[in-house]
């Protein structure tokens, strides 16, 4: 079983942490970032790939966490169907890594130690 670090090699396209995932962690997964097969459903992906993005937090076309709504490959089926799944909050984690940058993001999954969501108060605590 794996220890959760703060790892920026395991910060997914989409802004989830996957150095705090279960499957991560249980080593049945080695994180979206060297998850091959995944290139050929995730289209988040292959589009942070081609514009040499570490995570959607970089584009500039959907520059508000409001307007990410607006992406076709941020927001599809996939994204709907693996949020409903996971209870994961993609769009928090991007405006997050806007706000505080991503190896601060990074630190703070790792010690809150969650990685699908991010929720915080003025004093820097998870919320629900």
């Amino acid at each position: 079983m794996r220890e959760i670090i703060a790892n920026q090699d395991l910060l997914a396209y989409c802004g989830l942490y996957c150095g705090a995932c279960k499957q991560y962690l249980a080593e049945k997964c080695e994180g979206c970032k060297k998850n091959i097969k995944s290139e050929k459903w995730c289209q988040l992906k292959n589009c942070c790939k081609e514009n040499n993005y570490q995570t959607c937090a970089d584009c500039s076309t959907f520059a508000t966490t409001e307007s990410l709504k607006n992406c076709k490959k941020f927001n599809n089926i996939f994204s709907k169907i693996f949020s409903l799944l996971f209870r994961s909050d993609r769009a928090s984690c991007i405006g997050r890594i806007r706000e505080v940058k991503s190896e601060k993001f990074v630190d703070e999954m790792a010690k809150n130690k969650i990685c699908n969501k991010s929720v915080y108060y003025p004093e820097g605590k998870i919320g629900s």
